[in-house]
């Protein structure tokens, strides 16, 4: 499975997203812009996309919610140490209150993973933020982090979008 992402204005996505009803496709937007989510087996429809392999994951994309994007730049050595802690991590989170979906995506063409969660509402993923299943999962990466001092290309960087009809 594979997920591409492209950026526009919200109207020219949103339309784009209508056009193919059969495909998975969420349009998100925040301050910045919107965003086009394209979930597929086979080839996407955009011209220039950022693609990414999914890894891990849970739950559908739903044409409503709150999505978190961790992106984490991560080296080449690094890779598999980042994958495997991922994939024993991300797990804990699919039992909180307000939880949709995850994906866990590997980069195609970059060094930047991306992690995102999507949530029914930003009050869900705020709750879990504060939860002890946050802190574990964070304490874990932090401590892969000091065994593996160069397992980051940079420092990472978190997108939100609201994902809405």
């Amino acid at each position: 499975m594979n997920i591409f992402l492209t950026a526009g204005t919200f109207d020219f996505l949103k339309r784009m997203e209508n056009t193919y009803p059969e495909e998975v496709m969420v349009t998100m937007v925040n301050q910045n812009g919107a965003l086009l989510l394209h979930e597929t087996n086979g080839k996407t429809l955009f011209k220039e996309p950022r693609r990414y392999e999914v890894l891990e994951a849970s739950g559908e994309l739903k044409k409503e919610g709150f999505a978190v994007m961790n992106n984490i730049p991560v080296t080449e050595e690094g890779r598999p140490v980042f994958e495997h802690q991922m994939k024993n991590s991300i797990r804990k989170v699919e039992n909180q209150s307000g939880f949709s979906s995850f994906r866990i995506l590997r980069p195609l063409s970059s060094n930047t993973y991306v992690i995102m969660t999507v949530w029914e509402n930003e009050l869900s993923y705020q709750t879990w933020q504060s939860s002890e299943s946050f802190f574990g999962t964070h304490q874990t990466n932090a401590f892969v982090n000091n065994l593996q001092p160069k397992i980051f290309e940079s420092g990472s960087y978190v997108s939100k979008y609201t994902i809405t009809e």
